[in-house]
């Protein structure tokens, strides 16, 4: 039993062939359940409809920060937030950081968006599913300083470097990976996963349609490929693909609290 812990599935890539192939076939390879992630508040309906097409999907509400922008231009809040979070579906807030690599809303913005998602967090006691790039020690201070010791929550496709990895582990946070870990130059990434992230503290996921782990490479990424990252990781850590399976699954329910077990695959 394995869990993708992030996908897109309300995304276009799956809705020639319908998201329940795509499920099935997820769960023919071992995949119990999957999250699909709200990159848009503004479209939390298309992601809520998502979900509801399968018992075995959970999905979120939030604005990544390339659309950061575009939520405070529709003067989206915490208190927003907070309502969509309370649809039974919703087992987190996110996606939500900050990314400096690609710059697509100005940094100021992107800040005080995920402010928002931290308070809303804070208020529902829900985990915060977060993305960064080039912004590791923002990122760290941020967290630190806006979770007030008290967030719960994931650093998503993680490919920052070690001293981000030990600043969100030290706060309580969960790492997950993502195909990337069996790219050929993503060394570094393998030396933090093999040496820094515990295996409680771990989780998988495809962050499908992008980011097809090796064999899949160059394609399509969907749910059921998390089986491959599943299984490099289990190879780093030296351990099982069985135990890499029940552990992650047992960290991702320990931290989506909100989640309901469903029958394994």
């Amino acid at each position: 039993m394995l869990i993708d812990s992030h996908c897109h599935l309300d995304f276009p890539d799956f809705q020639e062939e319908g998201v329940p192939a795509v499920v099935e076939r997820a769960r023919k390879a071992g995949v119990a359940q999957m999250l699909t992630i709200c990159v848009r508040i503004a479209e939390f309906d298309r992601i809520l409809k998502t979900a509801e097409q399968s018992e075995y999907l959970d999905c979120t509400v939030g604005t990544h920060p390339h659309q950061a922008a575009e939520a405070a231009e529709m003067e989206f809040t915490t208190a927003d937030i907070v309502e969509y979070s309370k649809n039974p579906n919703v087992v987190g807030i996110g996606e939500t950081g900050l990314d400096y690599f690609y710059d697509k809303s100005p940094r100021d913005i992107q800040k005080e968006n995920f402010k928002k998602h931290i308070a809303a967090c804070l208020e529902t006691d829900l985990p915060i599913i977060i993305h960064a790039r080039e912004a590791d020690a923002e990122m760290a201070e941020m967290l630190k300083t806006e979770g007030q010791g008290k967030l719960r929550g994931v650093m998503h496709c993680f490919s920052s470097g070690p001293e981000l990895a030990k600043a969100a582990l030290d706060l309580g946070f969960y790492i997950s990976m993502s195909g990337i870990v069996t790219f050929k130059k993503a060394e570094e990434l393998r030396e933090i996963v093999r040496d820094i992230v515990p295996l409680d503290r771990l989780l998988v996921e495809t962050d499908s349609p992008y980011l097809a782990p090796v064999p899949y490479r160059g394609k399509t990424n969907e749910p059921s490929y998390v089986t491959e990252t599943a299984k490099a990781v289990a190879a780093l850590k030296g351990v099982s693909e069985q135990e890499l399976a029940r552990q992650t699954t047992e960290n991702y329910f320990s931290l989506f609290t909100r989640a309901e077990r469903r029958a394994p695959a």
